[in-house]
């Protein structure tokens, strides 16, 4: 995608809740389809936007051998270095959504120190089919972040990587680089990039109607106007 076809559907997308986004879907006959299975829970509330950055990790088949505490320490940076690697962290723009297909494994890909290096990166949020760890750590440092599972174990003997920048599948949808993701408190919501512009389009239009209409309810009621109805 050029850098100018990002811009516009992140503009497009900026303000757009994801359930602006269900509507705009809706008025496009995909009712069925962009919606990631409610289990795909929010870390903490907060709202994210960007272009999908996708990247796949599979069980791990092979076993782990009997080894003493400091051979393990050994065989654990091993592990990292030519197993459960992070290839897709590097390649991350300005903008990326990280869409993390972990074959629903319950382990912590994904913490507090990589999911920094991420936002470091530029990343917009990240989203997961299995677990992440160091969640209060996650939290404290306001990481955007949606998964299946709250794990506790790491990664050695339990998942290794695949490949990024390919369709993957996560909370039932599947997902091509450069769709547009949205999540905020309810869930994750997929916009294939071939529809994106006309998705907003009628996003927008549910999103106006239903600040006009609360706006009016503030008002009757004496709240004060915040920014969802301005």
């Amino acid at each position: 995608m050029t850098q100018p076809k990002r811009g516009e559907l992140l503009a497009l997308y900026s303000d757009l809740r994801v359930a602006d986004v269900r509507d705009g879907m809706d008025w496009m006959m995909r009712h069925s389809y962009g919606s990631m299975i409610p289990e795909i829970r929010p870390l903490w509330r907060t709202r994210a936007v960007g272009i999908a950055h996708t990247a796949r990790y599979l069980p791990y088949r092979g076993e782990v051998p009997k080894m003493t505490p400091d051979e393990y320490t050994a065989w654990s940076g091993w592990y990292y270095g030519n197993v459960c690697t992070y290839p897709w962290i590097a390649a991350i723009e300005k903008g990326d959504f990280c869409v993390i297909d972990q074959s629903g494994v319950n382990a912590g890909l994904m913490g507090s120190n990589n999911g920094m290096d991420g936002i470091i990166k530029g990343a917009a949020g990240f989203v997961s089919n299995g677990g992440v760890r160091d969640t209060d750590e996650l939290i404290l440092q306001k990481v955007p972040f949606w998964s299946r599972m709250v794990s506790q174990g790491m990664v050695q003997g339990r998942l290794q990587f695949d490949a990024f920048d390919i369709p993957v599948e996560v909370g039932g949808v599947l997902v091509y680089p450069g769709d547009v993701v949205v999540a905020d408190g309810d869930g994750v919501i997929v916009v294939p990039q071939d529809i994106a512009v006309d998705v907003a389009t009628y996003a927008h239009r549910e999103l106006r109607s239903d600040k006009a209409s609360r706006r009016r309810k503030y008002e009757a009621l004496g709240l004060e106007l915040d920014d969802t109805v301005r």
